[in-house]
């Protein structure tokens, strides 16, 4: 294989200025929201008593569970030494690192009192998965900080053994993370719609297709602000089989978990409330997480690209990876909303009904507040990655092209 060169952002363009600015405003508006919420209490959110993690944490697992996913390239290159993802290695660990802090920043400023973030990271009570994750989180940040010093210090990387280790404990690592965000929902038994050991597989699964995409989108800007051909037409081929394989993936685990659910009778009230019965998250369901963030890209990236067809070959893969993080989107609110929405069954087979409407289906309706916190998170990811690629090589060289 040829020598592989990486370069910083060395050219100063008004669309990367004018996005790095975008996302910067973005960030002190999500800044100001979270001050809002947190003067004026929980009265100004849309979230109440039955439903308590509200649209904050939908984006802030949506990027938690990307973070894994935008990995995929680095441990494609150096676990199962495909040496034709090596380019991308570098990327993907400095854009894995920003989505995980992206996400962590809006589920710490979501906490309500996030001035006592000190004891939740001093006390632990380790029969508590979120306890786990609290280890899993910075011990992802820490190892692929390493990984990516064993790829670009001249010496270390001159001995590949050092990547590779550290490249399985990275992948292993990654798993554990995403199978500890998944069991969050997973562990919770008073949750009809989360209870399920196979929401961290379902988890694993949505996170190879939202990583996949956000690494696309970064790769396809870059490629438009260097001037440079990064990926080639046969790189763009591997992307788009692997994006159809993990929507397919996704799709599949999707289908598991509900017909598993399905199949046992105590979980039909749940399974009719989001499959049938449940308004918006019923659309989210079927609408956005299926067709938009699956079948849509599947189709487009099977059928819609090449010669003589609607898209060319990077219109397909932008279009998919788009319409692949708007449908992660729906997935993480009917999974986080939906699931608290519909109500607690305190005492199985009898009708409950009292002042604090239980046995009742929570209403939920997110303020601007929190939609803006929540599209922060990205916008601080992508200020991460955007001002890591100015100081840091982590581009790969490729052919110039003219504009």
């Amino acid at each position: 294989m040829a020598r592989i060169t990486f370069q910083r952002l060395e050219d100063h363009s008004t669309l990367f200025w004018g996005l790095l600015g975008l996302h910067a405003l973005i960030v002190a508006l999500g800044l100001g929201a979270a001050y809002y919420m947190e003067h004026h209490g929980h009265v100004v959110t849309g979230m109440n008593n039955a439903v308590v993690w509200g649209m904050p944490h939908v984006f802030a697992v949506f990027l938690i569970v990307s973070a894994s996913g935008a990995l995929n390239v680095a441990s494609i290159s150096s676990v199962f030494n495909k040496l034709a993802y090596k380019p991308f290695a570098r990327l993907s660990g400095i854009l894995a690192i920003a989505l995980l802090v992206g996400g962590l920043i809006v589920l710490v400023l979501d906490l309500g009192r996030p001035d006592r973030l000190t004891v939740a990271m001093t006390t632990y009570n380790f029969k508590s998965i979120f306890a786990w994750n609290i280890y899993l989180y910075i011990g992802f940040i820490a190892i692929v900080g390493v990984y990516l010093f064993t790829m670009m210090d001249r010496g270390v990387s001159q001995t590949p053994t050092a990547t590779r280790t550290v490249g399985w404990l990275a992948f292993g690592w990654r798993l554990a993370l995403t199978t500890g965000t998944g069991s969050i929902f997973g562990f919770l038994v008073a949750r009809e719609a989360f209870d399920s050991a196979i929401m961290a597989p379902l988890f694993i699964a949505a996170s190879f297709l939202y990583g996949l995409a956000f690494t696309v989108l970064v790769l396809f800007t870059m490629c438009r602000e260097t001037r440079q051909m990064l990926m080639g037409e046969e790189m763009i081929q591997s992307f788009r089989g692997l994006m159809i394989v993990f929507s397919f993936a996704l799709l599949y685990f999707t289908a598991v978990k509900h017909l598993t659910s399905l199949y046992a009778s105590e979980h039909h009230g749940v399974e009719a409330f989001i499959l049938r019965d449940g308004g918006i998250y019923t659309a989210l369901f079927w609408i956005g997480h299926v067709l938009v963030g699956n079948i849509l890209p599947i189709a487009i990236l099977a059928f819609g690209s090449g010669e003589a067809r609607p898209f060319s070959e990077r219109q397909a893969m932008t279009i998919a990876s788009v319409l692949a993080l708007m449908g992660g989107l729906a997935f993480m609110y009917v999974t986080i909303i939906g699931g608290q929405a519909y109500p607690l069954n305190l005492f199985p087979g009898m009708e409950t009904s009292s002042s604090f409407l239980d046995g009742e289906v929570a209403r939920y309706a997110p303020s601007l507040p929190e939609v803006m916190l929540g599209v922060a998170g990205i916008s601080i990811a992508m200020l991460v990655v955007g001002i890591a690629i100015k100081v840091l090589p982590f581009l790969p060289r490729g052919e110039s092209v003219t504009a």
